[in-house]
């Protein structure tokens, strides 16, 4: 039975970590875009549908910080947690991150009236990371 729970964790920890990797992609991407202004963004679908709002709204900088820089050091941490099965690391990094995704969407939906595609990309990625590491912290190995 422990030999099933462990082949479980396993794959749930795989799925952390290829989410972790999205999560990177995605958080590179508005990085790049919020420091070097690409001419050609397709993330900028209209005025209510785009990336200005954490590329350069007032959403971009968190405590003087790029924003998407906190998204790319929480994958970043998220996927050394699942490399190495850190499962109280794992869960303190999704619970910050999920918090401060929220945040983020409560300024984007409501404050500023904008949806960044990305950004939703983002948070359903946090969300299924959150959730794996629950199922992980839940789940008894040997």
């Amino acid at each position: 039975m422990n030999l099933k729970i462990n082949m479980t964790l396993n794959k749930i920890f795989l799925y952390v970590k290829v989410l972790s990797l999205l999560g990177i992609l995605l958080a590179v991407y508005l990085l790049v875009g919020q420091i070097f202004r690409p001419a050609f963004t397709p993330c900028n679908i209209n005025s209510s549908v785009n990336c200005n709002a954490i590329i350069s709204g007032s959403v971009s900088k968190t405590l003087g910080l790029p924003t998407p820089l906190y998204g790319l050091i929480g994958y970043i941490i998220i996927l050394w947690a699942g490399i190495f099965q850190r499962k109280k690391i794992l869960l303190g990094t999704t619970i910050f991150g999920l918090i401060f995704c929220l945040w983020i969407a409560y300024q984007e939906l409501f404050l500023l009236h904008v949806v960044c595609p990305v950004c939703i990309g983002c948070q359903l990625i946090m969300v299924s990371a959150f959730i794996f590491a629950l199922i992980i912290n839940k789940t008894k190995s040997e």
